[in-house]
């Protein structure tokens, strides 16, 4: 591994692949389009080292000693690592390229590999990378609003979200239609929606859906 590793939060290229001359040359490719890389000679030790909090990609060789590059990608999956990786394939693995992808995998490339395809790969699940990042950040930030709601409030937001009438809402939860009104008012200015639909679309990003009849 080289000595890219603590530099915060910037996108960072994982490289794994067994072969030192593959490693040092797809770095070399993506470092002067000013690309910072980590190399791991296997598998496991990419994933017993590296920071999976930093965004990125991976590049993974599909053969390997040991663990090979699709049992590492079913064990990112397990482990709810979701860096986007492109497969290093030689000519007799497109079958297993393939396969992989059906998995998951973002792309795949073939040995030996052409230096602006590298590059164009890297900057693309970067970009990929970076977007699912700022959205799984959106959404814990959602999340943490939602949770300033009183029960009450969610249970009304979540409710009249889901299109049930503010008179059918206080008959389920006992209470006033005066009462469901005011708790709807206030969900919706503490969320920051300005209607029903923003509302919906708030709760679905969350995973509270509208309850269905």
């Amino acid at each position: 591994m080289n000595g890219t590793q603590d530099l915060g939060l910037s996108p960072l290229v994982r490289i794994v692949d067994d072969d030192e001359d593959v490693r040092k040359s797809v770095e070399f490719v993506l470092r002067i389009a000013g690309m910072q890389s980590v190399l791991y000679a296997d598998a496991e030790s990419f994933l017993e080292r590296d920071d999976f909090s930093r965004p990125g990609c991976a590049f993974i060789d599909i053969r390997m000693p040991g663990m090979n590059g699709m049992e590492l990608q079913k064990a990112m999956q397990s482990r709810g690592i979701t860096l986007p990786i492109a497969f290093l394939t030689g000519h007799g693995d497109i079958d297993m390229a393939v396969l992989a992808m059906k998995r998951g995998a973002a792309d795949f490339i073939q040995k030996p590999s052409d230096p602006e395809r590298l590059q164009e790969t890297a900057r693309k699940l970067i970009a990929l990378d970076l977007k699912a990042v700022a959205k799984r950040s959106e959404v814990e930030e959602k999340r943490r609003i939602f949770e300033t709601l009183t029960t009450r409030e969610k249970e009304v937001a979540i409710a009249v979200s889901g299109g049930e009438l503010n008179k059918v809402v206080a008959a389920e939860l006992g209470v006033t239609e005066q009462t469901v009104k005011i708790h709807r008012a206030n969900a919706l200015r503490k969320l920051g929606c300005r209607s029903l639909v923003e509302l919906s679309d708030f709760l679905r990003d969350i995973g509270e859906t509208g309850r269905e009849d």
